[in-house]
C-alpha cells in the first residue's frame, strides 16, 4: 500500500507540475496585460479631456508632495508609459513596483475612489503584486532578453 501511494503521489505531483507550467505563465500574463490596460485607457481618458483632468488636478485629488501641475504631466505620463512595459514583460518589476506605488498614490490621493472603486484598486495591486513577486513569466520580453544573454 506504502508504495502504491508513493506511486499515486509522484503522479499527482508530476500532474501538477506538468499544468503550473502552463497556468503560471498564462496567469502571469494575464495580470499584466489586464493591469496594463486598465492604467493604459486612464491614461488616454486623461488625454482626451485634459481640461478635465487639470480641474481634477488642481480641486479633487489630493496628491501628496508634489504641485498639482506636476502630478497631472506625471501622472498621465506614468499611465500611459508603464502599463507599455508592464504588457510586454519588459523590465516588468521595477515597472510594475512604480505601478504599485502610482496605485496606492491614487487611492490616497482621491478619497472619493474609497467608496465606489477602492475594491477595483485592491485587485489591480494583488495583480501587480503577483506580477512583483514572480516576474513576467515565460510569455515576457524579459524572458527573450534571458535566453539571448
Amino acid at each position: 500500500m506504502n508504495a502504491n501511494f508513493t506511486r499515486w503521489l509522484k503522479r499527482y505531483d508530476h500532474t501538477v507540475d506538468t499544468l503550473q507550467k502552463l497556468f503560471i505563465p498564462t496567469l502571469l500574463l494575464f495580470c499584466r496585460l489586464w493591469v496594463a490596460w486598465v492604467f493604459f485607457n486612464s491614461g488616454l481618458t486623461k488625454l482626451a479631456s485634459w481640461d478635465s483632468t487639470l480641474y481634477l488636478f488642481e480641486f479633487e485629488y489630493q496628491v501628496p508632495l508634489i504641485p498639482w501641475q506636476m502630478a497631472a504631466y506625471t501622472g498621465t505620463a506614468a499611465e500611459l508609459v508603464l502599463p507599455v512595459f508592464v504588457a510586454l514583460g519588459l523590465f516588468t518589476r521595477p515597472m510594475a513596483v512604480i505601478l504599485f506605488v502610482f496605485n496606492a498614490i491614487a487611492v490616497v490621493s482621491y478619497p472619493v475612489l474609497w467608496e465606489k472603486g477602492f475594491y477595483d484598486h485592491q485587485l489591480w495591486g494583488l495583480m501587480i503584486l503577483i506580477v512583483i513577486i514572480w516576474g513576467a513569466g515565460t510569455m515576457s520580453v524579459d524572458k527573450l532578453l534571458r535566453l539571448k544573454f
